[in-house]
């Protein structure tokens, strides 16, 4: 029998790559046989993602806009979001000879844990949760993926190696305000993730910062005269301008967009080879050890980036639309966490038996945190409504 197509691949990779042959496993044994198998472990951490529950609510998750509360259905959700995320991810991980497969997983899953209503749910969920060791999304992603689906009968979670659980964990590690969670103490022991998991937590602002910035001015909520005062908005502008003069305002929106993602991938793909070049590395484990990420975009980058994260701050994440957004969630989760807190039995019944587990370790409010968490934005209304809104 030849060898499997994917340890072909590996073979390609940097000697600093992770490789499937060389993971450090999975949680659970499940004997496989890797070494005949067609996919690597990493491939089959992505299918597990893909199909589980918890991926697919992404669809109904809010990324800046929520369609309950701001007409229209062409906005990104958290869906959209992870897909854009992983297809810039994978490229830059193949650029620099990195493990595509572990890349796609990482970015497929990292946003898993966001509760309803962006990032906004996850503040109300952090306050609620302040006497019962707090709520942050990664911390929580970890918690889905490890424990909360449930699809095997001889575990918990979707048992993904220790590369991806490490990418995820490392993230919640670093959060503060964090999330208490025993899930993370494995992986205290060294102080960076993969650099597979690093070009990850790089694309995610890369993806967020260009595609909110399309979706504001989708929605009318950032202007033309606004995206003056964005400089790389205008640097953008005229880059375009110069090879298509007389491009319409539509197409031009969309052509700034890929000029500003183009620009800052190919700035990071520069400066983390250069960074990686430096240190030398002989092994992932050198990634691993070595204090400070590698991946990361040159000074020059850093200030036009922080720019444009400061304009979203200004001229779209603090206007009084997304604002009253906000206060409409915070009402629906608050009011949804006393009431199963208070009254229990409002609570599906495989919630309820988790629920009566946890109370033997003081521990049944992480239980109706997970549940509210898990919530798509349309379901928590539902549920609200069900639960508060007169016939």
């Amino acid at each position: 029998m030849t060898d499997p197509n994917w340890l072909v691949y590996e073979n390609l990779l940097a000697p600093w790559a992770a490789r499937g042959t060389t993971s450090r496993g999975w949680e659970f044994d499940e004997k496989k046989d890797i070494g005949k198998d067609y996919r690597s472990p990493f491939q089959h951490d992505r299918d597990r993602i893909v199909h589980s529950a918890a991926f697919r609510r992404l669809e109904n998750k809010t990324q800046v806009y929520t369609n309950l509360f701001q007409p229209g259905d062409q906005f990104r959700k958290r869906l959209t979001h992870s897909l854009e995320v992983a297809q810039i991810a994978r490229s830059i991980a193949r650029t620099l000879s990195l493990n595509e497969d572990l890349t796609e997983a990482i970015a497929l899953s990292h946003d898993i844990g966001h509760a309803p209503f962006g990032h906004k749910g996850q503040d109300i969920l952090h306050d609620l949760m302040k006497n019962h060791g707090g709520f942050e999304h990664n911390t929580q992603t970890l918690r889905f993926l490890c424990r909360i689906e449930r699809r095997y009968p001889d575990f918990d979670g979707l048992n993904l190696t220790y590369e991806v659980r490490e990418a995820i964990a490392k993230k919640g590690i670093a959060k503060d305000p964090g999330q208490v969670e025993p899930l993370k103490d494995q992986f205290r022991s060294h102080p960076s993730p993969t650099l597979e998991a690093q070009v990850v937590d790089m694309s995610d602002p890369i993806t967020y910062t260009t595609h909110d910035l399309d979706d504001g001015i989708t929605a009318g909520t950032i202007t033309v005269e606004m995206l003056k005062n964005c400089d790389f908005w205008m640097e953008g502008v005229e880059a375009v301008k110069r090879e298509a003069p007389a491009v319409d305002s539509k197409i031009l929106q969309y052509q700034v967009v890929k000029y500003i993602i183009g620009e800052q991938v190919r700035d990071l793909v520069e400066t983390t080879r250069k960074n990686v070049q430096e240190l030398a590395p002989k092994n992932i484990d050198d990634i691993r050890n070595h204090e400070g990420t590698l991946a990361g975009f040159s000074p020059e980058m850093k200030i036009k980036h922080k720019g444009l994260k400061s304009f979203l701050r200004e001229y779209m994440y603090d206007t009084s639309n997304i604002k009253r957004m906000e206060h409409k969630a915070r009402e629906i989760l608050r009011r949804l966490f006393d009431a199963f807190l208070e009254e229990p039995t409002l609570l599906p019944k495989s919630v309820q038996k988790h629920l009566d587990e946890a109370k033997k370790s003081g521990n049944e409010t992480r239980i109706v945190c997970d549940y509210i968490a898990g919530m798509t934005d349309r379901f928590a209304v539902d549920v609200h409504n069900d639960l508060f809104t007169s016939a």
